[in-house]
């Protein structure tokens, strides 16, 4: 089906051409008016080239308006301002969104512009040390929502989690363990000072008396025992949250397999690395660092950005030329460090690769007072209490409806009220409501689309009709400006602008009246808007219920 915008654009790209060839390849961008009174579309293009063309813009606009090819979606073009053109849509033109939605049903807003290019979107990564917290919550809530975004427009995706299962803090928990395990059989135990503390560790630890017994001698035993049971303990509170995974890194394969030691040789015959008080230092600042970093230390010991730089390596090796990391905004210093790195192998790497999502921290609130602990942890709320308190919908909805870079307060009790205040809940409403009105005209909502199909659009005239209508047909657009950005917000705020108007539309507007073409027809724009509701929903992995 045509696009009624994209023809738009192709005429004014003619019409440039023939008023201005000089410029008959400059960019031709048609966006929303900010009022819906000033047309369904508005163009810039007179004003920017009015100066490279020495031309008066206003006169420019009105010479190319004169010079637009005949289209049939346009029904107006009209001189504003100082030279921005306002065009209005024909009313058959702005229905036909209907038809398309109802023609491409989930596949509607989805581009192939990408089509079978690999990307890997690593996220969550955490540390086998603990349960997860509220942070890694909204890392894989955005995480997850970012390789949808990127399947939207063709990519083939991977989520990929990096366990860091090697370092000190690996060892700090197995000493963790045992301390503790020792204190359980009434043996004294000195504590490590940065060890850690949680109950968590209590439970870790008589598990392991349960099991493999009271010899505590084996440390390496000890760790294989607590990573492994935090390990299983993570993957079952993620797929709780809904999140899975298409592969597992580990950090220690890195070591086991040589690689660290590869790349650092690599790195050393670039000639970007040199000796200084018995450490190996990087020149990270002929990459833009504002001074260099050692990487192997006096003691022999690498240090952390190291691995970093060679688990990237594989992932390019294997084939990822778009890798976007999501991690935690504490993890800054390390982009520029890791980015070095792999400039200074020489292989090949653009220099913004990978591509980072950094997110800030999140506070929980409850009652109007900041929930700071944890029952289990002892010093943080994690990703299962979270879930278990405000539910899984909620939490996606809530942790990925803001930008990734600004911090963000998880209200509880909102997160949980069934009221307009609450996100998700009024994104959720909006679909129950249309599959309501649906039940009340008989239809099944598995064959409404079959039932309104080739329904006549031209009733769909009033002002509550044609709001709907350009916001269904803005989807596409913010659907691949979000996968541009890896910006999920985008989505949320998109799915509470269409469900507002929805709401008005069904508060202002009776669905079942006696005239069939009319009731035929708002029945069509209800059941593509349920259509681009859901279809929004999916790409963030949030439900569409038909009854609440």
């Amino acid at each position: 089906m045509t696009d009624p915008k994209a023809e738009l654009e192709r005429a004014l790209a003619q019409a440039v051409a023939v008023v201005v060839p000089a410029h008959a390849d400059a960019a031709v961008v048609l966006e929303r008016p900010k009022q819906a009174a000033h047309g369904d579309y508005a163009s810039n293009v007179a004003l920017v080239l009015a100066k490279p063309a020495g031309r008066n813009p206003r006169q420019l606009a009105e010479a190319l308006v004169a010079s637009l090819p005949a289209c049939p979606h346009l029904l107006s073009a009209d001189i504003a301002g100082a030279g921005f053109i306002n065009f209005r849509l024909a009313p058959a033109a702005r229905q036909a969104i209907v038809a398309r939605v109802l023609a491409e049903r989930d596949a509607f807003g989805t581009s192939p512009v990408h089509a079978g290019q690999p990307v890997m979107v690593e996220f969550v990564s955490a540390n086998p040390t603990g349960p997860l917290h509220v942070g890694h919550a909204r890392q894989a809530a955005l995480g997850d929502a970012i390789g949808n975004l990127l399947a939207t427009q063709g990519y083939a995706v991977t989520r990929e989690y990096y366990y860091n299962d090697a370092g000190a803090q690996i060892q700090n928990l197995a000493i963790s363990v045992r301390a503790r395990a020792k204190e359980l059989l009434g043996e004294s135990a000195t504590f490590p000072e940065d060890g850690y503390r949680g109950d968590y560790i209590r439970e870790l630890a008589q598990h392991y008396l349960d099991r493999l017994g009271h010899d505590l001698s084996d440390i390496e035993a000890i760790r294989r025992f607590a990573v492994a049971e935090l390990r299983s303990e993570q993957d079952r509170d993620l797929l709780a949250f809904g999140v899975r995974f298409d592969r597992y890194y580990l950090e220690s394969s890195l070591y086991t397999d040589g690689l660290v030691e590869q790349t650092v040789a690599r790195l050393v015959a670039s000639g970007k690395t040199y000796e200084h008080e018995g450490a190996l230092w990087l020149r990270t600042t002929d990459f833009g660092d504002d001074k260099d970093r050692v990487m192997r230390k006096s003691d022999g010991a690498y240090t952390y950005f190291v691995p970093d730089v060679a688990y990237h390596v594989t992932k390019w090796e294997r084939g990822y030329a778009k890798v976007i990391n999501v991690q935690g905004a504490d993890h800054h210093s390390t982009v520029t460090r890791v980015r070095a790195g792999l400039q200074a192998l020489q292989m090949g790497v653009p220099a913004g690769y990978p591509d980072y999502v950094l997110h800030k921290m999140v506070t929980v609130m409850r009652g109007g007072e900041e929930v700071k602990i944890s029952k289990r942890s002892g010093s943080y709320v994690t990703v299962r209490e979270l879930v278990d308190d405000a539910g899984r919908d909620a939490v996606r909805f809530f942790l990925v409806s803001r930008k990734a870079d600004s911090e963000f307060v998880f209200d509880i009790d909102l997160a949980r009220s069934r009221s307009d205040e609450n996100p998700v809940y009024y994104v959720q409403y909006a679909h129950a409501r249309l599959c309501s009105v649906l039940r009340q005209a008989g239809i099944a909502v598995a064959d409404a689309v079959q039932f309104v199909q080739g329904a006549d659009l031209a009733p769909l005239q009033s002002p509550y009709e044609d709001a709907l209508l350009r916001r269904l047909a803005d989807y596409p657009e913010e659907l691949a400006a979000a996968a541009r950005d890896f910006a999920p917000h985008q989505i949320t705020t998109y799915l509470k602008e269409l469900a507002r108007e929805f709401h008005s539309y069904y508060n202002a507007e009776r669905f079942l009246v006696d005239d069939v073409v009319v009731r035929r027809a708002r029945l069509a724009l209800a059941v593509a808007s349920g259509q681009v509701l859901r279809n929004g929903l999916a790409v963030l992995s949030i439900a569409a219920p038909e009854e609440m």
